[in-house]
This record gives structure tokens, C-alpha cells and sequence, in this order.
């Protein structure tokens, strides 16, 4: 049974919901995705933990709108403050996409509280001998929103990082469908803020993170080759030193594959 709530943080309100019993296991979502995203995992982990999925600040039903000065630093201290109002120490993270840059900051900033993290496909682009040019790219998809609309904006985007999305079933409910309307809204969001400050501006923490290494896998999907999405996970397990594990399909493998996701995320947490 799945239960909700929410949590007061500086500046705002955080949505959050858990379902099951065990070991703590917080799932970060990326791209304009909120908590609903990863019911596949929770479905197929809450019998194992305590699956907690939470919309990120800005998104959804969480509150403020507006986040202009929203950074990773700032997301990675809600998960903590999130993990800290639950009680949760030593608590098992997941993140993907966006949700894995957040990941990393908070076992860099909060090692206390991180037992094992998994990171699928961080798109820390920054990290790259290329950066410029995505830099430039994530400057020109922001330009295409304000002069275009988001679907153009996220078409130029699509065409930067590659085939990486697969296409996915889901059943149609009501649960579904609101979810799918949140993402909507949630979407130019993305574009306009998280984007560029995620992915072209922030620099993990790799000194911390070196220090750290038995306690985090990198994770890329096998469908996503040598496409964009794959290449900072696959930089940042050779600086981190840290292992680096092949999950199934691509990019979006925590929602299109759960099922398998889920079998190797218990292997990744060793449980």
C-alpha cells in the first residue's frame, strides 16, 4: 500500500511518497519525471524495501514553481533533508538521468547517510573533452524554447543525445494518465532551468566521490551505446574508480525494463 506525504524545506514543500517494508531505498528521478515515474520499481522492489520516490522541488506537487536559483546542490539537499525526515540513515539511492547527477552530490556532500548508491547514465555532460560543444547545444535548445516551444526545443535536444529512448507500454488509468499531464507542464521547466544547470554547469565531485568508490556503481544502459547519455557514467567510473554495470535497454531502462532494472539493482545493493 502506498502512502504519501510531504516535507517542509528552505523554500518550499517536497512531495514525496513510500510504499513497502525493509531497507530504505530512495528513487531520484530525472528529466521532468516525478515520484509516479518509478511505480515499475516500486512495484517490483517494495516487497524488498522501503521504496520512497519523491517529485523534485519545483515539479509536480511540489512547490515553489519558480526555480531560477535551483541548482544540484539544492536538490541533493532535499533528498538529504527527505531521508532525514523519514529517519532513514544509511539509506540505498537510485537515480536516473538527472536523478543520478543529484545522487552523486548527495553521497559527495552526505556520505553518512548514503549506504550504496546507483547511478544510471548521469547526463554530466561538463565532465566531457567535449563540454563546449554541449554547452553550446543546451544553449541553443534553451534560444529554440523562447523563440520555438518546447516540442521544438526538445527536438533539438532528441537529435544531440541519439536513439536513446525507448517506447514503452502503460496502462491506462487515472494514476497514468495525471502522471502524463504532469510531465507535460513539467517539461519546459526542465528546459529552461534544469537543463543547462545540471547537465553543461555542474561538476560532480570527483575527489569526494574517489574517496567513496566501494559505495557507488555507474550504471549505462546497453542500447545506448556510444550515444551521448553513456559517455560522462562511463568517464566518471574510470575517475571515480568505481564500478561500472550494464543494465538493459537505454536510457529510460528504469521505466521501459523495471523488471530487469530491479534484478540488478539488488545485485548493484549487494541485498
Amino acid at each position: 500500500m502506498m502512502r504519501s506525504g510531504t516535507v517542509e524545506v528552505p523554500g518550499g514543500t517536497l512531495y514525496y511518497e513510500v510504499r513497502g517494508d525493509g531497507p530504505t531505498l530512495l528513487a531520484l528521478p530525472g528529466g521532468p519525471g516525478d515520484a509516479a515515474v518509478y511505480d515499475g520499481l516500486a512495484d517490483a522492489l517494495s516487497g524488498r524495501f522501503t521504496f520512497v520516490a519523491l517529485d523534485p522541488r519545483g515539479y509536480s506537487r511540489s512547490v515553489p514553481d519558480e526555480r531560477a536559483e535551483h541548482r544540484v546542490e539544492t536538490a541533493a539537499d532535499d533528498a538529504y533533508r527527505l531521508l532525514r525526515h523519514l529517519g532513514a540513515t544509511e539509506a540505498l539511492v537510485f537515480g536516473g538521468s538527472a536523478g543520478a547527477i543529484v545522487g552523486m552530490e548527495l553521497l559527495a556532500r552526505h556520505p553518512e547517510t548514503v549506504r550504496r548508491l546507483v547511478a544510471h547514465e548521469p547526463p554530466a555532460f561538463a565532465v566531457l573533452p567535449d563540454a563546449d560543444e554541449h554547452r553550446t547545444m543546451t544553449d541553443e535548445v534553451y534560444t529554440i524554447l523562447k523563440t520555438d516551444g518546447p516540442a521544438a526545443a526538445f527536438g533539438r535536444f532528441a537529435a544531440a543525445i541519439g536513439d536513446v529512448m525507448e517506447p514503452r507500454e502503460m496502462p491506462r488509468t487515472e494514476r497514468v494518465q495525471a502522471m502524463l499531464e504532469r510531465q507535460a507542464a513539467n517539461a519546459p521547466v526542465m528546459l529552461e532551468y534544469e537543463l543547462r544547470s545540471y547537465t553543461t554547469s555542474h561538476q560532480p565531485d570527483v575527489a569526494a566521490l574517489r574517496t567513496l568508490a566501494d559505495r557507488i556503481v555507474l550504471a549505462v544502459g546497453e542500447r545506448t551505446g556510444d550515444n551521448l547519455p553513456a559517455r560522462p557514467a562511463r568517464l566518471l567510473a574510470d575517475l571515480i574508480g568505481c564500478e561500472l554495470m550494464l543494465f538493459p535497454g537505454a536510457h529510460n531502462a528504469p521505466t521501459a525494463h523495471s523488471g530487469e532494472v530491479a534484478e540488478r539493482l539488488i545485485t548493484a545493493f549487494a541485498l
